[in-house]
């Protein structure tokens, strides 16, 4: 299939100068995506640029990853309503390396002509004094055309800083440096980034008359009005230290029935009959949740490994009891606090297991989850208490050995009651 076809029965298409569909009939062009370097890993948001670039070198193109050590240093304006505060140059440069090495895990550097690259402005821009900027860049776009963009005209009110107005003219010159160093013909990014991508291909043809070309995708937002990306706790990353690969599964699994189809076009490689059958076995069973369980299978896969994806579905049936105490042992620390992360927890002095804690004990007197003892000792009678996912009788003792990672202790009664005991 056309890149241009795949892109639009995709949903990845928004808008495109015309001449970019006739462009990838005649060459293998060579298209880039900057990506901003204010944290030391991309989010989901940046999923979809990524996904440009896949499709990109998948139809037999050369994709191109500009982190923006320049760029980052001055703050794109576009749909911000202030001024963001400035980042120094060790943090964003530190923010550039981890960036470039998840941007590697999306496209192929070995594969000839068409291997992908990862280039930093920083390069081109450090030696570059202000006087030569303004002279040999500023004297080609007039205020005029800078101030009718909407990035521009959205702050007039509030007030924009020559710093942020700047901003189009330092991206512009990235679009012009990368079409005349590396033959770059295309920019791509968010529908937002219109007006700044314009600007380069403006520059391009009056500094370097020549031809260059734009394409970006839409914007997402969920059905809900939830803005993409976003979780009760802000930004899902794709680096597993900041959100694990379990807390990132669930952000999938819990993606409503309205989106999940959409997001299936944009998220995975799979074909368009690929995604209607899947669209129609959901209809035909709901709570099955069949659309979400793949997309959150294929985006976890994606972003983080196999691997990690079995560990967040097996990690995700621990609240239904399908997993045992073996494999709870094998969860690192921070994804068993992530799963556990809104259930009651108690706090515990070390002594007290020193001293002698009984299950008793642990379910009633020392931590209150249950009422009282009675109740505690007829949910042990019925067999419905579980000790890190095993099932205890009355009379047992707690010990070291019982501890996970070496401090918590995981109380279930019966199915969905589960609670936590943290000893200090």
């Amino acid at each position: 299939m056309k890149l241009i076809d795949e892109l639009r029965w995709r949903g990845l298409l928004h808008d495109m100068i015309p001449g970019t569909e006739e462009l990838f009939e005649k060459e293998m062009v060579t298209g880039y995506v900057g990506f901003d370097p204010t944290a030391d890993s991309l989010h989901i948001g940046n999923l979809v640029p990524i996904m440009l670039l896949v499709h990109l070198q998948r139809a037999g193109h050369k994709p191109v990853a500009l982190v923006g050590g320049a760029t980052g240093m001055v703050g794109d304006p576009s749909g911000k309503d202030e001024e963001r505060k400035l980042l120094d140059t060790e943090t964003l440069q530190h923010n550039l390396d981890c960036q470039r090495e998840q941007l590697k895990k999306f496209l192929n550097f070995d594969c000839g002509d068409q291997s992908a690259v990862v280039v930093n402005n920083y390069d081109w821009f450090k030696d570059m004094t202000f006087l030569d900027f303004i002279r040999d860049v500023g004297k080609h776009i007039t205020v005029n055309y800078m101030s009718a963009k909407d990035s521009v005209k959205n702050r007039m009110e509030t007030g924009m800083s020559f710093t942020e107005f700047t901003y189009q003219l330092v991206q512009g010159y990235d679009f012009y440096h990368l079409w005349n160093t590396m033959n770059c013909k295309l920019q791509m990014g968010g529908s937002d980034q219109w007006g700044n991508i314009t600007t380069g291909t403006e520059l391009i043809r009056r500094k370097g008359q020549g031809d260059a070309y734009a394409l970006t995708a839409p914007l997402l937002m969920r059905s809900d009005g939830k803005k993409f990306g976003k979780s009760e706790k802000g930004n899902v990353w794709l680096d597993a230290e900041k959100t694990s690969p379990y807390t990132f599964y669930q952000y999938w699994i819990n993606v409503p029935d309205n989106d999940a189809g959409k997001m299936l076009r944009i998220f995975t490689l799979m074909t368009e009959q690929e995604i209607k059958d899947l669209e129609a076995s959901h209809e035909a069973d709901p709570p099955a949740k069949l659309m979400q369980k793949e997309l959150a299978k294929q985006v976890t896969t994606l972003v983080h490994s196999a691997e990690d994806c079995e560990t967040a579905i097996e990690t995700s049936a621990l609240l239904f009891g399908k997993l045992s105490k073996e494999k709870l042992e094998k969860l690192d620390e921070r994804t068993f606090l992530d799963v556990f992360s809104g259930v009651e927890t108690a706090d515990l002095n070390r002594s007290e297991m020193q001293e002698g804690l009984s299950i008793m004990d642990a379910l009633s007197s020392k931590t209150g989850f249950l009422k009282s003892n009675s109740e505690a000792r007829r949910a042990l009678m019925e067999n419905a208490v579980s000790l890190n996912t095993e099932k205890v009788q009355n009379g047992y003792m707690i010990s070291e050995s019982d501890l996970l990672f070496g401090k918590f202790l995981l109380l279930q009664k019966g199915k969905k009651n589960h609670y936590l005991i943290r000893l200090n």
